[in-house]
């Protein structure tokens, strides 16, 4: 196998039950306890700036990016970023994650944030999420492990907060509204 046998395409929905596999595969029954799992049950992605890799026909590779909030911020939850086995260290992963930033890029995102080794990723453009507790996860997160890539410098500064879905964020004014309702 070679870089040229690879192809990298947008997902579909038809590729939906393989890369449940992969992931499978890849994260085992675990995945669901973690937090960026939580974020990503609270509604869809954004299947748009979502990308598969396929060699021979066959999905082997996928990254998904998910619209997530925190106060009035908005931003893109990168992940799950998973790999078959057989297919690992040769570069699809980082492929897929290139493709998925300069696809984000494109649409006008601002910022994508991720879990995961910061090793793999700061050659991709991500880097540590700092000051600590900026961001609040809805389950526990090494914060070592919470990383961001701002795709428009200084983006993160107004990202802080509780993390979550996207569509489960509320703006300030519609919450004042309920509050007031309930009075």
């Amino acid at each position: 196998m070679t870089p040229a046998d690879v192809t990298f395409a947008p997902e579909l929905a038809a590729h939906d039950t393989i890369i449940e596999d992969i992931n499978a595969e890849a994260f085992g029954p675990g995945r669901f306890a973690r937090a960026a799992y939580h974020i990503r049950e609270g509604g869809p992605h954004r299947r748009d700036l979502s990308f598969v890799a396929i060699i021979g026909g066959e999905v082997i590779a996928s990254v998904r990016m998910t619209p997530i909030a925190a106060g009035k911020g908005r931003a893109l939850l990168l992940g799950p970023l998973a790999v078959r086995p057989a297919y690992k260290n040769l570069g699809i992963g980082k492929k897929l994650v290139a493709i998925a930033l300069d696809a984000a890029r494109g649409d006008g995102c601002v910022l994508a944030i991720l879990v995961g080794d910061a090793p793999y990723y700061a050659p991709l453009g991500f880097s540590k999420v700092v000051p600590y507790g900026q961001l609040a996860m809805p389950r526990p997160v090494d914060a070592s492990r919470l990383l961001a890539c701002e795709l428009v410098p200084g983006s993160l500064q107004g990202f802080a907060g509780a993390v979550v879905h996207a569509d489960l964020a509320r703006e300030p004014s519609a919450e004042a509204a309920l509050l007031k309702a309930a009075e």
